[in-house]
């Protein structure tokens, strides 16, 4: 077991990893930039090491500066957390060449299903569904209106190395495919330093669909069920839930053996998922996330396991504490990203409580909420036996938070989990853009 481990993130995920370590013994060393002085995860952390300004590319993103104070901390592994370096393979290899853990896969599993392209050979050779699109990448806008033509409109441009949204265009007509092209490359380009895409075939609302994955890099691979993430602004995730209403147990199963098969070959170490877009009876893989998930406390919820642990156990050690055979779903789980709509200082802080809620957050009474991030400050997350029970117990749970000197999106997402659609079941990716303007208005 190791002694002290480095959280490479901030925010709340640096408090949950924080909170797993303190139960497993192991002492934990915080980053931080000036603009984070004061973050919850600083005050927790057994030592914390200033390294840099607010923007993330003077602190959370210098892969040297992280390293060092890692080592003049005396740590023995660094735990990335989700977003900045969790899936850079460079980071990932500067990390293991100065004799220190990563907490992830290994670099060169993530360099391949880093790349979209790549990862979509990978999946279909392990005989995973596909949407269809083309084999390679796409440069050239005469090659890409042939090809779009072939698949058949609309469809839809993507960033090889890409994600959350960017370098992604959909296309309707082959009128509109040069000038999208050069778009969507140009945004590759500013956001991932690589301005590679490709075309795939636009599948018009379907459900976002993904598998909770641990496995511990020799062969033992364990599913934790699904869940769903069709509820996103612009391809940023809202709500989340597991199981999924548009899922059945055949679907499951064939999602789980397709994915166990490949994760299995892949040698993969640590915590990851499989994403695939679900359209009726059928899905299609979409791309795999190298690290652990914002979403993850759902699985948690219904198979109760704590995936941060096994984590961390399968990239220390090689081992899980649970069997493949042992994993079993229970009840329904739904989360709610609490987004602050403003910066500012909370004056004001009450957490729900109760059977079945937990609240995921940096936040507290005085702490101030810096500019330079992401919105999400905080995770609502509830389960309950069945997803009516569940809905009902998020329901009273958003009633109870109260979140003052920030604006946030708690009103909102309340109106979203009240809403007619919503309470169905029955919606696809497109949910939230037919709402949008009715959401919007709500305060």
């Amino acid at each position: 077991m190791i002694k002290r481990l480095l959280i490479a993130n901030r925010g709340e995920i640096a408090v949950r990893v924080i909170r797993t370590c303190r139960e497993m013994g192991i002492e934990t060393v915080a980053v931080y930039s000036t603009a984070d002085k004061e973050n919850l995860h600083v005050k927790l952390a057994d030592q914390a090491v200033c390294i840099g300004p607010p923007p993330s590319a003077k602190s959370y993103l210098v892969k040297e500066n992280l390293i060092m104070a890692a080592l003049r901390t005396g740590c023995q592994a660094i735990h990335p957390g989700v977003g900045f370096l969790s899936e850079n393979a460079d980071f990932a290899r500067a990390v293991q060449k100065e004799g220190l853990i990563f907490i992830g896969p290994d670099p060169d599993v993530i360099d391949l299903l880093g790349d979209k392209v790549q990862a979509r050979n990978t999946a279909k050779k392990y005989g995973l569904p596909i949407t269809p699109g083309t084999e390679g990448a796409v440069s050239d806008p005469q090659a890409a209106v042939a090809a779009a033509e072939k698949l058949g409109f609309p469809v839809i441009i993507k960033a090889a190395a890409g994600g959350g949204g960017k370098g992604m265009r959909i296309v309707r007509s082959a009128a509109e495919l040069p000038e999208n092209l050069a778009i969507a490359s140009r945004e590759a380009l500013a956001n991932f330093a690589d301005g590679t895409v490709f075309i795939e075939r636009y599948l018009e609302n379907p459900r976002h669909v993904e598998l909770q994955i641990i496995a511990d890099g020799n062969g033992t691979v364990l599913v934790l069920g699904e869940r769903d993430c069709s509820v996103q602004k612009r391809h940023q995730k809202l709500i989340e839930e597991s199981p999924s209403p548009g899922v059945d147990d055949d679907m499951r199963r064939r999602m789980a053996e397709g994915a166990v098969r490949m994760f299995r070959e892949l040698k993969y170490r640590g915590a990851g998922t499989i994403e695939f877009l679900v359209s009726g009876k059928e899905f299609y893989f979409m791309e795999v996330n190298a690290r652990i998930q914002v979403e993850h406390p759902v699985s948690e919820f219904v198979t109760g396991v704590d995936i941060i642990r096994q984590q961390i156990l399968a990239c220390t050690e090689g081992r899980l504490e649970i069997a493949p055979d042992s994993v079993h779903l229970h009840g329904w789980s739904i989360e709610c990203r609490i987004n602050a709509l403003s910066p500012g200082k909370v004056t004001r802080l009450d957490v729900p409580g109760g059977p079945g809620v937990r609240f995921d957050s940096f936040l507290y009474n005085g702490c101030t909420v810096p500019p330079h991030y992401d919105a999400m400050v905080a995770k609502l997350i509830v389960h309950g036996p069945t997803r009516e029970r569940a809905l009902a117990r998020m329901n009273r749970a958003l009633q109870e938070l109260v979140i003052e000197g920030i604006k946030t999106n708690t009103a909102q997402q309340r109106w979203i989990i009240n809403h007619t659609t919503f309470r169905s079941g029955q919606f696809g990716t497109a949910y939230y853009g037919e709402i949008e303007k009715e959401v919007e208005h709500v305060h």
